[in-house]
């Protein structure tokens, strides 16, 4: 147990999505007490993004980035007993935890730490096999089966739970690298391993979750994006991302280092709770299904919201299956035009472009067109634009299935810089990048289908 003399826990936020700030895990590490440190880099489309890598080397396929980071952090790490745990596996976790290892040894803590890695998250080597045995993994919106899109799959990742985690820091790792976890198992993971839950501890379990859901997004919970008083939170520039005080009753404050930017209030764990939300009574994650109604919070003092009074419901019989595929190309072109009558001039500038699009006899799936500072933001307005805008972008995008098609649209907006309306500028960039579109199929698989592949694999630094 590494609970403090009161039976808390802390697991810091220090990263809430790929790309993410980079020193937002040395302040946690560094600038306070701290037992975990949770960092989710995962999203649908990172997982495709990853596995297009990993397909031009077979070395890659994961969060890059974590590695130095790791190699800054270790030896603090080491020192002050923090533990890591992180889906920064992406889809080659065991390519990851290697890098790790050898990072860890360059930093001078070999012989001093463990890596533990969880794979059997990815199913990309038994989709067929699936198939062939009648799991149709049905996309879960449309009903339509896998087989529709099965040639065009780039990825297909399990959504999986804590217990891997679990046994991973059980068995002494002081990192934890995953595939795709789902996010809050970052947080609650090391709540059960510390507070030995049992799997029909739903309440506490779900309590996990949420303090798990709160975690997930880096300082989101702590004044970051804020909607509420958002220009009254204190020196973003060093913002202090927030940190879970856990006890085994399942209740837990949200807080962040003292003396770091940023704000903790009820209004801004609000706001995290609300972000990603479907039915709020029904959230379900591998491991349990989560009241989000049942949530009480209460300001204890400056940067501490109490959350309690949450309850749960068993876990479905189902896991979560994240699939990518290709779905065609893409490319989005802009301009912009300035004063006077600038939205009238992007406007012009569209119906060229849009009629000698016609005139070359290029199909496409979709346009689409965006007068940025009038209409992109809030959607199509009714009515004619203020002759008074001082300028407006003319952002206009394609898709379509034909790749040569889109290759020509993007040959098609920089002359109408000479061939156009006046007063144009902003082309500077350059001529726009076809893109392939990578799209989301989400589907349902029974977990005995899976659980029994997961592995864990202990590495010494």
């Amino acid at each position: 147990m590494t609970a403090d003399g009161n039976g808390v826990i802390r697991i810091g936020s220090g990263q809430g999505f790929w790309g993410d700030d980079l020193d937002a895990p040395v302040r946690q590490v560094e600038e306070g007490p701290l037992d975990y440190l949770m960092m989710d880099y995962l999203a649908e489309v990172t997982m495709s993004i990853m596995q297009k890598q990993r397909g031009r080397d077979p070395s890659a396929g994961y969060a890059r980035d974590f590695v130095p980071l790791m190699e800054r952090i270790f030896p603090q790490c080491v020192e002050k007993g923090v533990r890591v745990v992180t889906n920064a596996g992406g889809v080659n976790p065991t390519g990851c935890g290697e890098a790790v290892v050898e990072a860890g040894r360059k930093a001078g803590v070999g012989g001093r730490a463990k890596v533990g890695i969880v794979t059997g998250d990815d199913l990309m080597d038994r989709l067929d096999s699936l198939l062939e045995e009648g799991h149709d993994l049905a996309n879960m919106e449309t009903g339509e089966p896998l087989s529709q899109v099965r040639d065009r799959v780039q990825s297909a990742n399990v959504y999986i739970g804590a217990a891997p985690i679990v046994e991973a820091l059980r068995r002494g790792a002081d990192v934890v690298l995953t595939g795709r976890s789902t996010d809050t198992a970052l947080t609650y993971g090391p709540m059960i391993h510390e507070f030995g839950w049992e799997d029909s501890d739903v309440d506490r379990i779900a309590a996990g979750v949420i303090a798990g859901h709160i975690n997930e997004c880096g300082a989101q919970a702590s004044g970051g994006n804020a909607m509420v008083d958002w220009w009254s939170i204190p020196r973003m520039e060093e913002v202090g991302f927030p940190i879970i005080e856990a006890r085994s009753d399942g209740t837990f404050v949200v807080t962040k280092h003292s003396g770091t930017g940023g704000r903790v209030t009820e209004g801004t764990v609000k706001e995290q709770i609300l972000y990603e939300m479907g039915d709020p009574s029904d959230y379900i994650t591998p491991d349990v299904v989560a009241d989000f109604t049942s949530i009480r919070l209460e300001e204890e003092g400056p940067d501490r919201v109490r959350v309690e009074g949450i309850k749960g419901g068993a876990r479905t019989d189902f896991l979560k299956v994240s699939i990518a595929y290709s779905a065609g190309w893409k490319a989005v072109g802009s301009l912009v035009y300035s004063w006077p009558d600038a939205a009238r001039k992007a406007r012009e500038a569209d119906r060229i472009l849009r009629a000698r699009l016609d005139r070359l006899g290029l199909e496409f799936d979709t346009i689409r067109t965006e007068l940025v500072g009038w209409n992109a933001t809030h959607g199509p307005l009714v009515g004619d634009p203020p002759p008074d805008l001082p300028e407006v972008e003319l952002r206009i995008g394609v898709r379509g299935q034909d790749r040569s098609a889109v290759e020509r649209f993007t040959r098609e907006v920089a002359p109408l810089v000479l061939t156009g309306p006046p007063s144009v500028t902003g082309f500077a960039g350059g001529r726009p990048r076809v893109q392939e579109i990578m799209a989301f199929w989400p589907a349902l698989i029974r977990r005995e289908v899976v659980e029994p592949h997961l592995s864990i694999d202990i590495l010494e630094v």
